[in-house]
């Protein structure tokens, strides 16, 4: 028996797990603040260009979001297969889950850019104040085709972090908001002889933004992983990887969209409080979405991870690197709430022209909401981590019940109740937001505890 013991690998200290957990998460979580840094740079240069402008953003760009992570299900879904392939020692599976996902991804856009292409129908239907309408309708209109180049990104950002490659995938993400910004300027204010092209003009910033990186992602795959020769004959079709990575995906896709669609409603609610709500609404909205940015790189670390152990049948290093991941969790979750309640105004100033009429109002309500999103930070960062480590063992379908249970059966309703049959508005819309992301955390954590307690 000892001698078996002796010729077991050692486990991994709780230090040894957060060093690995930082060196493949900082740049995780460095490009999906970088991602989100474009959809946030069109929102605070819309912001000074003008209100309706950015509320028309908030509610396009809530739609669009809704769609690109119900289509990154697929992507999610590539990363810890890829994971498990890599770590079980079959390349051939990592090409051929990383292609039949690019087929997936594209065969989701092509149903999906149709539906965003008619919003403004719909947006009225559902009680949006027809000038946000027409608004969210001309930015769609041109950032919907974006979907194809940014579904593909993910793709290829989950292959690239399953082989441990995230540090690529920041700088290309770095240099995407460069491009965004300087496209912005010109295009939304008519800089350098360019044409005022407001909303539309971040439109076309962004769409040129996903092209850009998808471009740059193809090339770096091409270039550094020639071996998994993930290009060639791409046309053909693999029905057995590609039923494993839709069997996989879809699940994913489905708690992505209980999940963002929950906000996305809570944005058309905030649209019937009219212009202003909207706008704080959206800005606190940016605000809580770039700290889960945060979180959401420490998940995916921990799917790669999870996914590692798995395909090694490693228990023990499963359940300590879930522990040390949760613990660093943790920790930013309360880091964030002392910032949402001790400098509020500060950061709301920040997407505000200072002589706008309604920065007061804006800051004051938008206030009162980040407050309200403070509450929730601890269970919101308990649940994607949760989310994380299942999907790293390939545990997608219980979960995705637990999310449109949690999302739709409590938050969405409560939302409602609080915020307009009790008529508290918006803080209400968030306290409901606050209920279901609370129940999605303990019942999700709960899962992983009794999955990884049966390895």
């Amino acid at each position: 028996m000892s001698d078996i013991s002796a010729s077991l690998p050692s486990p991994m200290s709780r230090g040894g797990h957060v060093r690995s957990i930082l060196t493949l998460g900082l740049p995780l979580i460095g490009s999906h603040l970088a991602q989100f840094a474009i959809t946030l740079t069109d929102a605070i240069m819309l912001g000074w260009y003008d209100i309706g402008a950015l509320a028309g953003e908030v509610l396009g760009g809530s739609l669009w979001f809704v769609m690109f992570l119900f289509g990154s299900g697929f992507a999610f879904a590539v990363m810890p297969m890829v994971a498990r392939a890599q770590s079980a020692g079959e390349p051939a599976q990592v090409r051929r889950v990383t292609r039949m996902g690019l087929w997936v991804s594209i065969a989701f856009a092509m149903l999906a850019v149709p539906l965003l292409l008619v919003s403004e129908i719909w947006l009225v239907w559902l009680g949006q104040d027809p000038a946000v309408a027409d608004m969210a309708s001309r930015y769609l209109g041109i950032l919907a085709w974006g979907l194809f180049p940014a579904l593909g990104v993910m793709v290829l950002k989950s292959f690239l972090a399953a082989l441990e490659r995230t540090r690529v995938v920041l700088w290309i993400t770095l240099i995407a908001v460069a491009v965004n910004v300087v496209v912005n300027y010109a295009l939304i204010f008519g800089n350098w002889g360019m044409p005022e092209l407001g909303i539309e003009g971040a439109a076309i910033a962004s769409l040129c933004v996903h092209c850009v990186s998808l471009a740059a992602t193809i090339a770096y795959t091409r270039i550094a992983q020639p071996e998994h020769e993930l290009f060639t004959r791409f046309w053909r079709p693999d029905i057995e990887a590609l039923g494993r990575v839709f069997r996989l995906g879809w699940p994913i896709g489905l708690t992505n969209l209980a999940e963002v669609g929950l906000f996305a409603a809570s944005s058309l609610m905030m649209g019937w409080l009219g212009p202003v709500a909207l706008a704080a609404h959206g800005i606190a909205l940016q605000i809580s979405s770039a700290t889960f940015m945060v979180q959401l790189g420490l998940s995916n670390a921990a799917t790669v991870r999870a996914g590692q152990a798995s395909g090694r049948d490693d228990a023990q290093h499963l359940r300590r690197g879930a522990a040390m991941v949760a613990l660093l969790s943790m920790v930013i979750a309360v880091l964030t709430v002392a910032v949402f309640l001790l400098l509020p105004e500060q950061m709301i100033g920040l997407f505000l022209d200072p002589d706008d009429p309604v920065r007061g109002v804006v800051i004051s309500t938008g206030v009162v909401l980040l407050a309200a999103a403070a509450l929730f930070q601890v269970v919101d960062a308990a649940q994607v981590i949760a989310l994380g480590l299942l999907r790293g063992i390939q545990d997608t379908k219980v979960p995705m019940v637990i999310a449109i249970i949690s999302y739709w059966g409590l938050g969405a309703p409560l939302s409602y109740v609080l915020g307009f049959v009790l008529g508290w508005g918006g803080v209400g819309v968030w306290l409901g937001l606050a209920a279901g992301l609370g129940l999605a955390g303990v019942l999700l954590t709960l899962r992983f505890l009794r999955r990884a307690g049966d390895m």
